[in-house]
């Protein structure tokens, strides 16, 4: 077997994939064989111009920066769900004081649960995904003050 060989069929199944799980990128490997398949990201939305201290897309939707002190960031890529099963109270809400530790959602990556856990005491303040929706690595979650 060539070890070069391109694998055509399972790069176009690869990507399908991409496509139908709402990933970014996946990557396979099989004996030693690595395939990474990666969809280039959209520009960055256009901002619009607001009063100062406010950052906010054409959309309406505020973009908050990963380095904000209160960000809970996405330490992967996958699905988000608010509760560990539809109809269930979600395990955070804005406004509720949490503790260190306390579960505040789950990423599903690869079939498996992921529970995003408080990095600190505080309060909620707000939630910018939405259950069910899909997440990068490094988004910003929630806001915990």
């Amino acid at each position: 077997m060539d070890k070069f060989k391109i694998d055509d069929d399972l790069i176009r199944k690869l990507a399908a994939l991409l496509d139908e799980a709402g990933l970014s990128e996946i990557e396979y490997e099989v004996t030693g064989r690595r395939i990474r398949v990666a969809h280039q990201l959209a520009p960055a939305a256009t901002v619009a111009a607001l009063p100062a201290g406010r950052n906010e897309t054409e959309t309406g939707r505020e973009i908050i920066e990963p380095s904000h002190p209160g960000a809970v960031t996405s330490p992967m890529v996958g699905t988000v769900y608010l509760s560990s099963e539809p109809g269930i109270t979600p395990f955070a809400a804005v406004g509720n004081e949490v503790a260190e530790g306390d579960t505040l959602l789950l990423i599903e990556a690869m079939k498996t649960f992921n529970p995003i856990r408080a990095p600190r005491a505080g309060r909620i303040t707000q939630i910018f995904v939405a259950d069910g929706s899909p997440v990068e690595y490094g988004e910003v979650l929630l806001i915990l003050e």
